[in-house]
């Protein structure tokens, strides 16, 4: 199963994040638990945004995991990067 770095770039609208980050977190709570989130969190630096590395069965199936997280769905992700990622060391790695 591919694994995947996504960044989010969000918009500058924290009164929305913030109202909608209980449902947003609950959401990849899910995620985690079905072993599709492999870790999440916002970055501390720099304009807003976080990093997110999935395991899903394919390009189609990580974007529809986007699509329903409801920070996608409130129109906070201003922008969205996917890369493919080859993780060959440490825990996360298929060896």
């Amino acid at each position: 199963m591919p694994t995947y770095a996504v960044t989010y770039t969000y918009d500058e609208r924290t009164d929305v994040r913030d109202r909608v980050r209980p449902e947003h977190r609950d959401y990849l709570r899910s995620l985690a638990d079905d072993g599709l989130l492999l870790g999440s969190g916002p970055f501390t630096e720099g304009e807003p945004g976080a990093l997110l590395v999935f395991r899903a069965d394919d390009r189609a199936a990580l974007d529809a995991l986007l699509d329903a997280d409801p920070f996608a769905r409130e129109g906070i992700v201003a922008a969205t990067a996917v890369r493919t990622w080859d993780v060959v060391i440490g825990p996360w790695s298929a060896s």
